[in-house]
């Protein structure tokens, strides 16, 4: 730890935070809650909750909301939300919480994180910290070319991005990412030197006595005893791809088949999803506060992440740490070569299969349901993973190795892994 004479100062700012569910908060709050349990005085800047429903949650008003949540200064400022998030929309509203975020009181930090997504938000937020000679660090949980790239927004505004994306992460002081393949395309990419880059895995932030089975909420939702339920849970957006979903719930209501599909949480593609022909097979669930999410998920009988066909490296599903919490199979409806994909085999946690084969999903899922001594190797086998490679404790361990590191002034050497054994999951 870097001597001092107070306690390291860390000012966090990203747009999402507890008690938003999903997506990046759950690792937002975490990193603030774990400085704090570390010694570090941390202050959090963020947005009124508004994801993955796309609104300001019931309950927040005003413009400002200022309150210490487990020992985080956390200041939320309100900014425009876009109901229906279009490209530009999310644009617009990254600026607008940029803006926001710029000429808030910072609290005289010794380091900032700075959370991308937003990542135009945090190319502002960059010139302040340059500005005020306070080291940052970014944290970079999607990588947004390769998302303007992978969903054909575009030559023009993937190089736009690009190279707000390059001067955004030259000027860090030190760039965090969540995979190893993030690294490798930065590096490839020329983007960055590979020892200006640290790799600290998303953790899994659900405790497992928290996810069992509960027969009374398949009852509650509606789940008969001889239904197979395959949830996916999350954001419904472009990337997802659920089409795919809603086709293979219509075939399994053709075959008579005992499988169900369910859909668990909100998106700008759930309306266009309930809007065509409903199938008796598929079930939409908005999204459930914590406590219940992760006994609705561990109660399902599959788990499944889809992605639109195509999207390779843009992302790394945040469901997957919960999902590997469960104990349950996971099916992966993804390209072959996608980081995805990548993952499930690294669990052993289920099989892959070809997004744009609904029956294949369908099959699967059949199979799983078949073969119950395979589907709990597979659950069995991404509980192990989550417990030795995604560990809540090595990850802040190794977050507070690099902050140490910027504090200090120097890089640290490249480090692709770190110790598993490092705290306690």
């Amino acid at each position: 730890m870097v001597d001092n004479s107070h306690s390291p100062r860390v000012t966090i700012v990203g747009l999402n935070y507890s008690p938003e569910p999903t997506g990046i908060a759950p690792y937002t709050t975490g990193l603030a809650e774990g400085l704090v349990a570390q010694g570090h005085d941390v202050r959090a800047i963020s947005s009124f909750p508004h994801y993955p429903q796309w609104q300001v949650a019931a309950g927040y008003r005003g413009s400002a909301l200022e309150e210490v949540v487990n020992g985080v200064s956390l200041l939320r400022v309100r900014h425009y939300v876009p109901r229906t998030p279009t490209s530009g929309k999310r644009l617009l509203m990254e600026m607008h919480f940029g803006l926001r975020a710029l000429f808030a009181p910072w609290k005289s930090p010794d380091v900032v994180v700075l959370v991308s997504p937003a990542l135009f938000a945090t190319r502002l937020l960059l010139l302040r910290a340059r500005i005020s000679r306070i080291p940052a660090c970014v944290w970079v949980q999607d990588i947004y070319s390769l998302g303007v790239a992978e969903t054909g927004s575009g030559d023009r505004a993937a190089r736009l991005v690009g190279l707000v994306e390059r001067s955004a992460l030259k000027q860090a002081s030190r760039t965090v990412v969540i995979h190893d393949r993030f690294k490798r395309y930065l590096t490839s990419e020329a983007l960055l030197p590979a020892d200006s880059i640290d790799v600290v895995r998303n953790w899994s932030h659900i405790d497992d006595s928290a996810v069992q089975r509960d027969e009374a909420m398949r009852r509650r939702l509606g789940w008969g005893p001889e239904d197979i339920i395959v949830l996916h849970a999350g954001n419904m957006g472009a990337k997802q791809g659920l089409h795919n979903v809603v086709r293979a719930s219509h075939l399994a209501e053709e075959l008579d088949s005992r499988v169900r599909f369910v859909l668990l949480g909100d998106g700008n593609a759930r309306q266009q999803l309930e809007s065509g022909p409903q199938s008796t097979h598929l079930q939409f669930l908005d999204p459930l506060p914590d406590g219940q999410f992760e006994v609705a998920i561990a109660s399902a009988d599959i788990l499944l992440v889809n992605e639109r066909p195509g999207l390779t490296e843009m992302s790394v599903p945040s469901k997957l740490t919960s999902y590997f919490a469960t104990g349950l199979p996971v099916i992966g409806a993804v390209d072959e070569g996608s980081i995805t994909a990548e993952e499930l085999r690294a669990g052993h946690a289920g099989p892959i299969v070809d997004p744009n084969r609904p029956i294949d999903l369908l099959h699967a899922a059949e199979a799983l349901a078949d073969d119950p001594e395979r589907a709990a190797e597979y659950g069995a086998s991404a509980r192990a993973y989550r417990r030795e490679m995604l560990s809540a404790g090595a990850a802040l361990t190794k977050f507070v190795s690099v902050l140490d590191d910027v504090l200090r002034g120097v890089q640290s050497q490249p480090s692709a892994e770190y110790s598993t054994t490092a705290g306690p999951a």
